[in-house]
């Protein structure tokens, strides 16, 4: 069984190793060779746009932020997600890259080409040689964690979504990182994590600036874990992933009860502003989920929402063409606005088309069998 389990191990860190590759990259801002690593996902479609993830402290955090994204675009989490790992550890890069001055928080010399390095060379490379989409996000731990925040400084900031993990801050930082992200139209994403022992005073003070602003454009997280600085990291990033992508899961109970059902908008207004948010805010056209279908039909039934159910039905006819699906809906439509000759012959069509999640045959037959006998047809 050890041998099997082991054999089980090895082939899918085979299949993960096939998927990521680590390269030399020349850099000309650098004037040196560093390494990075990159994850592009099996099913990459260059028709499609891919967020852009850049991992700072490559050595720590590239592998589980890989593990994160696939398990969440697996199971539709977030969007597909372009990883690249900036290796730090090697003669002590990251304190070169991520240093600032004691004075004025400001990167130092070294720390200004690093910026560059990233923003000039590293992301126009990849966006020159895949679809990205202008949702990138940033992941940095302890130094690099603080490092990150500059990005916020220039005139368009350069990512969308920011992941601190236990960040040791510059000075000042706490206070201009707040001030600027209440200047920013820009939609951001803030997640700050931390550990309990080593919640500083300066990061609490980070939190409660960040905890104070209030805008449509900004949406902030704070973690703090009872873990050490080496675990918190595999801590943080599984309910960061959870809260910034939390829009592109699928609907669920809670979303239902809370969001939908108390909502004065049509459900199927829900549904068209849920995936117009998505297409907006991560540049990827999702494609309607069947959980959100059943979700909003429920709740058109719930609210008796007619023109909610004959939206959905013109939806389904076109994402789920071959089903039963579409028709059987348009027949209910037709059932609830007082039309018994159209929804029969609707519900006649969705008999010959394939079943689909609770729709069978079998209920398309009840209900022409239903409409036959209280119409006499």
């Amino acid at each position: 069984m050890k041998k099997i389990t082991l054999t089980f191990a090895l082939f899918i860190g085979l299949i993960a190793f096939a998927q990521v590759k680590t390269e030399v990259f020349e850099s000309f801002k650098l004037q040196e060779r560093r390494d990075l690593s990159y994850y592009v996902p099996e099913e990459y479609d260059a028709e499609e746009q891919h967020s852009l993830i850049v991992v700072l402290d490559a050595e720590y955090l590239f592998d589980d932020v890989v593990a994160k994204a696939k398990f969440y675009s697996k199971f539709h989490g977030m969007p597909p997600a372009i990883v690249v790992g900036i290796h730090q550890l090697k003669d002590q890069e990251r304190l070169k890259d991520c240093a600032f001055d004691e004075e004025t928080g400001l990167p130092t010399e070294s720390g200004k080409l690093f910026f560059e390095f990233i923003g000039m060379e590293v992301i126009p490379k990849l966006e020159s040689t895949y679809n990205i989409s202008p949702f990138k996000m940033v992941v940095g731990y302890d130094i690099t964690a603080n490092f990150e925040n500059f990005y916020l400084f220039k005139e368009n900031p350069l990512f969308s979504s920011y992941i601190s993990i236990a960040p040791t801050l510059a000075p000042e930082m706490e206070t201009r990182v707040a001030t600027r992200i209440n200047a920013l139209d820009k939609q951001i994403f803030y997640h700050l994590i931390t550990e309990k022992n080593k919640n500083t005073k300066q990061v609490a003070q980070l939190n409660t600036e960040l905890a104070a602003i209030e805008k449509e454009t900004f949406q902030y997280y704070f973690d703090v874990y009872d873990t050490d600085h080496t675990s918190i990291a595999t801590y943080g990033l599984g309910k960061a992933f959870d809260d910034i992508f939390d829009i592109f899961k699928p609907i669920s109970s809670k979303e239902y009860k809370t969001k939908i059902i108390p909502s004065e908008e049509p459900p199927f207004a829900y549904l068209e502003n849920k995936y117009t948010s998505i297409k907006e805010t991560f540049g990827f056209t999702k494609r309607v989920d069947l959980n959100d279908v059943m979700a909003i039909y429920a709740a058109s039934k719930k609210k008796e929402d007619t023109e909610s159910l004959k939206e959905l039905a013109n939806l389904c006819k076109k994402e789920f063409p071959d089903t039963m699906l579409g028709f059987y809906f348009e027949g209910e439509y037709y059932e609830e606005i007082g039309e018994p000759k159209k929804a029969l012959r609707t519900f006649e069509k969705a008999f010959g088309m394939s079943e689909i999640d609770f729709l069978t045959k079998d209920m398309a037959l009840e209900k022409i069998d239903a409409l036959k006998a209280d119409f006499g047809y």
